[in-house]
């Protein structure tokens, strides 16, 4: 398989970047897109040149770090599906690709595909956690929780902050990863002392960060590789506005 790839180069955060091209014509369809560039890095380096730095860890699709632009499409050009589980079949032969890093200006580009998702660390230490030592984990037949509810926080906790809602929204908004962290932890009875303190400050660093606006376009929940939904941007709304008013 033959791929004709044009990827962002740049060497630092203040350094300008470009599109460097490569001709792969040695591909197997079965690859996925961070082993091409395993493929890739292998031939530079073995020719004396500098390899493209981008990110993978555990390559199943369920860390996020893997993530970047491919043809305009974040993560993958299919639907629900990361970086790193995107296959070469998913392209045509002789395809031509461009691959770059999310654009957003919290998410300042490290180096080539490589950004920093740190401003997500500070809104988790804000408050996406339980403030109380609750020691050995208890019997989970003794927290009556029902079935629905557990259901609903699961699907918020599947969020895996890769960044592709913010790297689709054209304001550059955390809306969505924000307000799963807040709601998986809110709905449950662990969380919910700190309910009030969490929301606030959660949206507050958030904000501090330098992400826009959520202006209910929809393309966050289009994009997200678990389909985090929208209903938890109303739903931490609602419990932001619920604290400020109390």
């Amino acid at each position: 398989m033959k791929l004709e790839l044009h990827i962002w180069r740049q060497a630092g955060p203040n350094i300008k970047g470009y599109f460097e091209g490569h001709t792969l014509d040695d591909l197997d369809e079965h690859m996925s897109v961070p082993e091409m560039l395993d493929h890739l890095n292998t031939k530079i380096i073995k020719s004396g040149g500098n390899p493209v730095a981008f990110e993978s860890d555990c390559r199943e699709g369920i860390c996020g770090q893997c993530g970047f632009v491919i043809n305009g499409d974040v993560h993958s050009p299919n639907k629900g599906t990361t970086t790193c589980q995107t296959h070469l079949r998913s392209f045509q032969d002789g395809q031509t690709l461009y691959l770059e890093p999310f654009r957003a200006g919290a998410f300042p580009i490290k180096k080539d595909l490589v950004i920093d998702r740190s401003a997500f660390d500070r809104i988790i230490q804000a408050g996406g956690y339980i403030g109380v030592n609750t020691g050995q984990a208890a019997e989970a037949n003794t927290l009556l929780i029902n079935h629905e509810l557990a259901e609903k926080a699961f699907d918020a906790a599947a969020c895996i902050g890769c960044g592709a809602c913010v790297a689709t929204c054209k304001n550059a908004s955390a809306m969505l990863f924000t307000s799963a962290k807040v709601n998986h932890l809110s709905m449950l009875p662990q969380g919910k002392p700190e309910a009030s303190n969490r929301v606030k400050n959660m949206v507050a660093q958030m904000d501090m960060e330098g992400f826009g606006s959520c202006s209910a376009t929809g393309a966050c929940e289009v994009v997200c590789p678990q389909g985090i939904t929208m209903t938890n941007i109303a739903e931490m709304n609602s419990r932001w506005l619920w604290q400020n008013l109390k």
